[in-house]
C-alpha cells in the first residue's frame, strides 16, 4: 500500500482500497496497471467543476453566467446610497443607487430611462442612460432582476430642457422623486431566472410570499406599519418599563388551551412551547421587577380561523403593586397616543380616538344587551327581555321550553319594510342561517314594522301585546354611552325596523355569546353589506369587566383539568375582583366574579388582562379545592407557588393581540394579512412547507416511533399516523 504526499508537506491522501479486495496472486499485476496517482491536494488543483451548459452539454463554472454576475457583486462597494430624502450637497457627486430594475424605457438607441427601487411602497428613483453600449447593457437586462447603478445625481430636468434644473439652495433635502441618477455604469448583482415570471400585477398564491411582499402595495403598507408601531410603543414603554425576553421552551401547564410539545432526547421529557408569558412574568414580579413588557411569541394548538394562528404575538405588560383599574388606564393611554401618532386622512385610519375614557361594560350587561361578551357598539339596537308582553300562543311557537326566558332585538334598516322583508328571506333561506334555524332552543321570529298593515306588522303579538311592545321601547333606559339620537331610535317604531325575537333557557349568562347575539351580527353584516345599513368607519373601544370567576367545563375548551366541572374563565392565575368575592369561593364559587378585563373594539377582541393571586396558598386553594385539580396537575406550579412565598407584591397586567390591533387599525378582517409569513387555515406555511413529515428515523432520537400501519421500517411517513414513546426506553418521568 503506497502514500502520496503533499508537494509542500500538508497532508499524504491513502491511495484507493480497490486492490485489497483482491487475492495476493494478482495483487501485483493489478496494481502495476494502475496509474500513478497525481500529486494534488486540497489547497492546489487544477481539476475545474462542469455545469450543465445550454444546449452545449458541460461546461467550466467559471463560464457560467451565474459564476461571473455572482463574483461581480462580491466587488461592489458600498458609498453614498440614494434614499427617500438626498441631501442637496449630494446633488452632482457621483452615487451608487442599489435596488431592484422596476422599468426600462427606450427613446431611442442611444437613450433610456429607467427606475430603480429604493424602498418599499413603490418608492423607486430615475435613471439616465446616455450612449448606445450603455443602454443595450440596460435593455438585455430581465426586469425586476438585484442592480448597482453608478453615476451623477442630478435634479431633474424639466421637459425639454437640455440641462438639470438647479436645485434650491434653500432647502436641505430634495426627495427622491425630484431627483435623477445620470448612469456611468450598470452591474447586474443577481438576474431574475428565466423561468421565474414576475409581473406587478400578478395575483402570485401563498407559496410565493415573498413576491406577495415584494409586488402587493397593500400588504406592504400593511407590514410596514405593523413595524413602525412596534418601533413607538417600544420608545414609549421603554421610559418606565423594563423589556424583557422570557424563554420560548417552557413546560406543560394547564392554563386553559391546548399546547405544542417539544420533545427531547431525554426519554419521556418534553418542553411545551408557552402558550403566554404568563407564569414567568408573574415570577418577574416576585424578583423585583415593578414594569415589565415585551412582544412575546405565544403558541396555542387552537381550531384556526381568520383571527387566530397557532403561533401569534402579543403585547405583553405587567406592574407590580397594581389593580385592574391602573393597569385599563395604562392600556387606555396607550391605545390612544398610537391612535394620534398614526392617523393618516388617506388611510384606513382617518381619525384618532376621542379624549372621553373607554367605555366601562359588566360582562353581564354585555351578555344581556349585546349578546356577545365583545361587543360591537356600531350595532344600534339592543337586546331586551319581552317575556311579560309576548302571548302565551307565540311563546308556544318559539320554543318548547319550559319557563323560557323571550328576548327582541330591534333593527333600523335604511328601506322599506317590503325590502327588509325580502332581505331576510334571503338571508333566512342561506346556508349562514343553519345555525339559527335549528337551534334546540326553537328558530327565531322576525316581524317588519309597517305603519299601513293591521296592527302595523305585529300582529303576531296581537293588538293588547303589540301595544305593551310598543309602550317596553318606548320606556327603555337611557344608556350613558349612547347618543341622544341613537336611543331614540332604539325606543321608537318607524316603518321597516326589524324586530328579531328568540327564546332561551332561563339559566346565567356563560360562555362568549347568546344565539340572539350571534344572530343579530349575523343580520348586521348582511345589512351592511347589502347597502340597507350604512357602514361606519369609526373604532369604538370599551372595556368588558366583571367577568365570572368560573365557567362551566364544554366540548371545546380543555379548561384546566380538574374534576369539580368548571374552569377558570381567563386562568387559574385570576385573582377576585372583592373581598365579598373571595367570601364566595367557600359558598357559591360559579358567582365569584374576577378582576379579568377585556379590551374590545368593533366586536374584535384586542386583549386581556387580570389582577393576579399573590398569594401562594390561595393560590394552592384556587387550584385544589376549587378547580379540584389533581396533585399532580399541581405540581407543575411548584416554581409558580415557590415564588409567590417569597413575599411577592400585589400585580396585575394586560397582554394585547399584537396581530389583531393591526389588523383593526389597517382595515383588514384576517390577521393573516398583517404578518410576513402566516400560517394557512390548517396551519401550514405553505411557502417553506411547514410542518415537515417526520420519519422514525428522525424520531428515533427523541424515543419516539410511528405506529401507523402505513409507516414501514425504513421510515416510511404517513399522512395520517399517531405517535407514541418507544416501549424499548421507558419515561423516567410521566
Amino acid at each position: 500500500m503506497s502514500f502520496v504526499s503533499c508537494p509542500v508537506g500538508h497532508i499524504a491522501s491513502r491511495q484507493s482500497r480497490l486492490c485489497l479486495r483482491y487475492s495476493s496472486w494478482n495483487r501485483s499485476s493489478l496494481l502495476a496497471s494502475v496509474p500513478a496517482p497525481r500529486r494534488r491536494c486540497f489547497h492546489s488543483t487544477s481539476r475545474r467543476l462542469t455545469v450543465e451548459g445550454e444546449g452545449e452539454g458541460l461546461q467550466s463554472v467559471a463560464d457560467a453566467s451565474f459564476w461571473n454576475e455572482y463574483k461581480a457583486s462580491l466587488a461592489s462597494t458600498h458609498e453614498f446610497r440614494v434614499e427617500a430624502r438626498i441631501p442637496v450637497e449630494k446633488l452632482g457627486e457621483e452615487v451608487i443607487v442599489h435596488g431592484n430594475l422596476t422599468r426600462i424605457t427606450s427613446i431611442s438607441k442611444d437613450l433610456c430611462f429607467a427606475g430603480i427601487s429604493i424602498g418599499i411602497m413603490a418608492q423607486e428613483i430615475q435613471v439616465v442612460c446616455h450612449g448606445t453600449a450603455l443602454c443595450d447593457q440596460l435593455r438585455s437586462l430581465r426586469l425586476h432582476s438585484a442592480v448597482r447603478v453608478k453615476g451623477e445625481l442630478a435634479q431633474k430636468r424639466k421637459q425639454n430642457d437640455a440641462k438639470p434644473q438647479e436645485p434650491n439652495t434653500g432647502n436641505k433635502y430634495v426627495y427622491y422623486t425630484r431627483a435623477e441618477v445620470v448612469a456611468a455604469e450598470i452591474l447586474c448583482l443577481n438576474s431574475v431566472a428565466d423561468d421565474v415570471h414576475i409581473s406587478k400585477n400578478h395575483n402570485y398564491p401563498p407559496q410565493s410570499r415573498h413576491l406577495q411582499i415584494r409586488f402587493v402595495e397593500s400588504l406592504q403598507y400593511r407590514l410596514v406599519i405593523r413595524s413602525r408601531v412596534a418601533s413607538y410603543i417600544r420608545k414609549r414603554l421603554i421610559r418606565r418599563f423594563l423589556e424583557i425576553e422570557t424563554p420560548i421552551l417552557f413546560k406543560s401547564s394547564p392554563e386553559g388551551a391546548r399546547e405544542f410539545l417539544v420533545p427531547t432526547r431525554k426519554p419521556g421529557y418534553a418542553y411545551a412551547l408557552p402558550q403566554s408569558p404568563q407564569q414567568y412574568k408573574q415570577i418577574l414580579m416576585a424578583a423585583g421587577i415593578k414594569k415589565y413588557f415585551q412582544f412575546a411569541k405565544c403558541f396555542r394548538d387552537e381550531d384556526l380561523r381568520a383571527d387566530r394562528q397557532p403561533e401569534f404575538t402579543q403585547l405583553d405588560v405587567e406592574i407590580a403593586y397594581a389593580d385592574g383599574g391602573l393597569v385599563m388606564r395604562e392600556i387606555e393611554a396607550l391605545i390612544k397616543s398610537i391612535y394620534t401618532h398614526f392617523v393618516q386622512p388617506r388611510g384606513p385610519l382617518k381619525k384618532s380616538l376621542p379624549n372621553s375614557p373607554f367605555i366601562r361594560m359588566t360582562y353581564e350587561e354585555a351578555m344581556s344587551k349585546y349578546g356577545s361578551d365583545k361587543p360591537d357598539l356600531r350595532i344600534k339596537g339592543l337586546i331586551h327581555r319581552i317575556d311579560n308582553v309576548i302571548p302565551d300562543e307565540l311563546r308556544g311557537m318559539l320554543t318548547s321550553i319550559e319557563d323560557p326566558i323571550i328576548e327582541a332585538c330591534k333593527l333600523r334598516l335604511d328601506c322599506e319594510p317590503e325590502r327588509v322583508q325580502a332581505f331576510m328571506r334571503k338571508l333566512m333561506d342561506s346556508p349562514d342561517a343553519e345555525p339559527f334555524t335549528s337551534n334546540v332552543d326553537g328558530a327565531p321570529g322576525f316581524c317588519v314594522y309597517d305603519s299601513r298593515k293591521p296592527v302595523e306588522g305585529l300582529q303576531t303579538f296581537g293588538f293588547e301585546g303589540a301595544e305593551k311592545l310598543k309602550a317596553l321601547y318606548n320606556d327603555l333606559r337611557h344608556p350613558g354611552y349612547q347618543s341622544e339620537e341613537v336611543h331614540a331610535i332604539n325606543s321608537t317604531f318607524e316603518d321597516g325596523d326589524l324586530l328579531i325575537i328568540q327564546a332561551r333557557q332561563n339559566l346565567p349568562h356563560s360562555g362568549g355569546s347568546t344565539i340572539l347575539g350571534k344572530l343579530r351580527l349575523a343580520i348586521y353584516k348582511a345589512a351592511v353589506a347589502e347597502g340597507l345599513i350604512k357602514p361606519d368607519p369609526d373604532h369604538h373601544y370599551l372595556w368588558v369587566t366583571e367577568f365570572p370567576m368560573f365557567t362551566p367545563n364544554n366540548d371545546t375548551d380543555p379548561g384546566q383539568g380538574g374534576t369539580s366541572g368548571f374552569s377558570a374563565t381567563h386562568h387559574p392565575f385570576t385573582a377576585p375582583l372583592s373581598p365579598e368575592d373571595v367570601d364566595l369561593l367557600l359558598t357559591d364559587p360559579l358567582k365569584a366574579k374576577a378582576d379579568h378585563y377585556d379590551l374590545v373594539v368593533n366586536g374584535v377582541e384586542l386583549g386581556g388582562g387580570s389582577r393576579r393571586i399573590h398569594n401562594a396558598e390561595m393560590q394552592k386553594f384556587v387550584m385544589r379545592d376549587i378547580i379540584k385539580m389533581s396533585e399532580e396537575r399541581m405540581n407543575d406550579f411548584s416554581h409558580l407557588f415557590e415564588a409567590l412565598r417569597s413575599g411577592c407584591p400585589p400585580h396585575a397586567g394586560f397582554a394585547i393581540g399584537f396581530d389583531r390591533l393591526m389588523a383593526v387599525m389597517t382595515g383588514v378582517e384576517s390577521v393573516k394579512d398583517v404578518i410576513f409569513f402566516p400560517k394557512s387555515s390548517t396551519g401550514e406555511d405553505m411557502m417553506v412547507k411547514s410542518p415537515a413529515p417526520m420519519t422514525n428515523a428522525e424520531l428515533s432520537r427523541y424515543h419516539l416511533q410511528l405506529t401507523s400501519p402505513e409507516a414501514g421500517e425504513n421510515g416510511e411517513t404517513s399522512s395520517e399516523v399517531e405517535v407514541e414513546e418507544m416501549k424499548s426506553e421507558p419515561p423516567s418521568q410521566a
